[in-house]
C-alpha cells in the first residue's frame, strides 16, 4: 500500500482500485453520495486515510483527499480544498476532517 502519491489523480486511481469507489460530498451534518442518494452523519463515518496535495503554481490550488469508510461498509473518497469546509459543517464532522 502506497503512503503518498505524486498527484491527486494518481491517488484517486489507486484508492479506487482499493474499493474506495463512492464519490462523497460534504453536507451540514456529515457526508452524502448523490449517486446512491444516501447520507451519513459524522458519527457514521471514519476517515481511514488522507493525502494533501499542493498546487503547482498557487497555494490556492491546494487540496486534500480523504478515504472514508461508513459504518455500513461503504467506501469512498472526498476531495476538498484546504479550509473550505470551515464553518459550513457540523463541529463533529469538522473534528473528523482535521488533519495533523
Amino acid at each position: 500500500m502506497e503512503r503518498s502519491y505524486e498527484s491527486l489523480s494518481k491517488a484517486i486511481e489507486a484508492l479506487t482500485k482499493e474499493g474506495y469507489t463512492i464519490d462523497f460530498n460534504l453536507v451540514d451534518e456529515g457526508i452524502e453520495s448523490k449517486h446512491l442518494k444516501e447520507r451519513w452523519t459524522a458519527s457514521q463515518c471514519e476517515v481511514v486515510r488522507f493525502f494533501r496535495f499542493e498546487g503547482m503554481t498557487s497555494t490556492d490550488d491546494s487540496s486534500i483527499l480523504y478515504a472514508i469508510k461508513t459504518k455500513d461498509g461503504k467506501k469512498g473518497l472526498l476531495v476538498d480544498s484546504y479550509g473550505v469546509y470551515a464553518g459550513q459543517i457540523s463541529e463533529e464532522m469538522l473534528k473528523k476532517l482535521k488533519v495533523h
